[in-house]
């Protein structure tokens, strides 16, 4: 074992479920992004991101922030 997943390997072997968890959760996070498809979005979802930056009080997400979280399972 190299001395990079020695000193990963300890610290994990030390801190709470909790710290794990969160840890667990970075990691995969990790993996998910570099292995995601980069897309050319189209023109709704170009509207959708310009009402957005531009705080319009007509833009209305799809989904919320908590939703989103739970359909990736993050």
């Amino acid at each position: 074992m190299s001395n990079v997943k020695e000193r990963i390997f300890g610290a994990v072997t030390i801190m709470s479920e909790q710290d794990a968890q969160k840890l667990w959760e970075l990691i995969q996070g990790t993996f998910i992004l570099n292995n995601a498809e980069e897309v050319t979005p189209d023109e709704d979802e170009l509207a959708a991101l310009a009402a957005y930056e531009a705080n319009d009080p007509e833009y209305q997400p799809s989904m919320t922030q908590e939703e989103l979280l739970k359909k990736l399972k993050l």
